[in-house]
């Protein structure tokens, strides 16, 4: 597992760096069927990628590669989920909050993911025999990637341990508040007390309960199995529950419907 979660750490380095270079200078955007953006970012970092992944043997789900059928995808056990940009709407915006989402899925859950910060250099990753870590790893344009000894050698364990006087913290997302959450919210302050709010973009929501910043994160909004998959190995990881309101069980993967369910991180 190691090497493939050095494997997921490079790729993810690699696409921020073609990332980082467009964020850097004037970009066009161009809208996908559903109306999503799509920018040359998006496609720069998934190229490079999937190139980088392909090295492991194993299938490549990607947003931008979100057409491959069902049937030919149901007899994958094992399989790269990746969202190349994940925030394109924040990357757009300027303010950094977006990120570089890598999970290996297998048998249905995630076991590796990695998920980087392009603009802050901040890295998480997390497997199942490794645990959850936290890193700052800028990447920049003539400065080489450096090696997973070099990560590792500044990496810190997650979750950090919260002072017991700490306020509760609910993570709520900037552009998707729903109703439901907000009776959700209401609902857990009669419990714990008066919630905190923390509001992030992109997948760095489900980091911010991973690394022990916030306690929970509802989400009764839509969103895609590449936008969860890594933070879902990360949080798992760091030993946190990453539940399918649906099901009430562990969020699954490599669904015929790749839309997901509302769950809870926590």
């Amino acid at each position: 597992m190691k090497a493939l979660v050095e494997l997921a750490v490079r790729a993810a380095l690699c696409g921020g760096k073609e990332i980082l270079e467009v964020y850097e200078k004037d970009f066009s955007v161009e809208y996908k069927d559903d109306n999503s953006p799509l920018t040359e970012a998006d496609q720069r970092a998934n190229l490079i990628i999937e190139e980088s992944l392909r090295i492991a043997g194993k299938p490549i789900l990607s947003e931008e590669g979100r057409s491959i059928p069902y049937d030919e995808r149901k007899g994958w056990n094992e399989l790269w989920i990746v969202d190349p940009l994940d925030g394109t709407k924040e990357f757009i915006k300027k303010n950094g909050e977006f990120t570089v989402n890598i999970a290996l899925i297998k048998n249905h859950f995630p076991v590796l993911g990695v998920i980087y910060v392009p603009v802050t250099g901040v890295l998480y990753f997390g497997a199942n025999d490794i645990g959850a870590w936290k890193a700052v790893v800028p990447v920049k344009r003539g400065v080489s990637i450096p090696s997973m000894n070099e990560i590792e050698q500044s990496a810190e364990r997650i979750p950090i341990t919260r002072g017991e006087s700490s306020p509760f913290r609910i993570v709520a997302s900037r552009s998707h508040m729903s109703p439901e959450t907000e009776v959700f919210i209401r609902e857990q302050e009669k419990i714990n007390g008066k919630a905190e709010l923390v509001s992030m973009g992109s997948s760095l929501k489900i980091c911010l309960v991973a690394e022990g910043s916030a306690d929970l994160y509802p989400r009764f909004a839509p969103t895609m199995e590449w936008d969860t998959a890594a933070g879902q190995a990360i949080a798992e990881a760091a030993g946190k529950k990453f539940i399918d309101f649906g099901t009430k069980e562990r969020m699954r993967y490599n669904r015929e419907d790749l839309l997901n369910g509302w769950f809870l991180v926590g």
